[in-house]
């Protein structure tokens, strides 16, 4: 079956962008190699391999093997990975890095950070990288739309209002599930950007605090949206149809260092 479909796409084939381009992708990629050692994703023609160990050297170790079977399958059906755009990032506190591992006898980069999905993961999940490329976006978009959402603006108060839900505030809700762990200072940032163009949209006088700005226009704050979006995702992941999702949101009780918060804590701290 694979081969005849493989023998048709030769003589056909489809257009860079088009729409049935995922489809002949995920034929020929299902039998992707795994192992019990490694964590992969995929998504479209993204993917992410994970391995964890307390040595650095074994880590890469495995790793590498999962890397080594991997570059057989891409041989083996005629695919050309870009080991250019490849990143190499240890996850971890302890300062250094797991020794560099090949993909088809060429090193993979060592970084910091790695996009994927639109989202930076940086190597302390701390999410700063990718708060700072929001405001960056946010930053952009907002002087785009400014001759529209200005004080001096002739559109309405609602239109406005709805300019910034439908563009500004999409972007920074992206990926919120994840990110909600970010530390105080650093969901701030995105705190203060939404202030700053509530006060734009409304041309509103120094002396109006924000709270009332936000209470008038129905507004959730940043922490608010949080709460109202992990509390929702929790409730889709538990009556999830695949029983292996509905255990992600579930809290083990494990102990981690430095306190560190995950999207379950936020509900529990609410609830309490």
């Amino acid at each position: 079956m694979r081969s005849s479909i493989r023998s048709l796409l030769y003589k056909s084939r489809s257009p860079a962008g088009s729409v049935l381009g995922p489809i002949p992708y995920l034929l020929f990629t299902p039998d992707l190699p795994t192992s019990e050692s490694l964590i992969s994703g995929t998504f479209a023609d993204d993917t992410a391999i994970l391995a964890t160990h307390s040595d650095p050297k074994i880590a890469s170790q495995i790793l590498q093997k999962g890397l080594n079977d991997i570059s057989h399958w891409l041989k083996k059906w005629r695919i050309k990975a870009n080991e250019t755009k490849s990143v190499n990032v240890t996850f971890t506190l302890i300062r250094g890095s797991c020794p560099p591992v090949t993909l088809n006898n060429i090193v993979v980069p060592q970084a910091d950070n790695v996009r994927y999905l639109g989202l930076y993961l940086d190597k302390r999940l701390t999410w700063q990288k990718l708060i700072f490329s929001k405001r960056k976006q946010l930053g952009i978009q907002t002087r785009k739309l400014y001759w529209l959402i200005r004080r001096k603006s002739q559109l309405s108060l609602e239109n406005k209002i709805l300019l910034y839900k439908a563009i500004l505030k999409l972007i920074w809700t992206y990926g919120i599930q994840l990110w909600c762990t970010a530390s105080h200072s650093n969901i701030e940032i995105l705190q203060r950007f939404q202030n700053k163009a509530v006060r734009m949209i409304t041309n509103a006088p120094w002396y109006v605090p924000n709270e009332f700005l936000h209470h008038d226009l129905r507004l959730y704050t940043v922490k608010q949206e949080i709460l109202r979006h992990t509390r929702t995702y929790k409730e889709r992941i538990e009556r999830h149809p695949n029983i292996l999702a509905r255990p992600l949101m579930a809290n083990h009780n494990k102990a981690r260092r430095l306190k560190r918060k995950i999207p379950q804590d936020l509900i529990q701290i609410q609830t309490q």
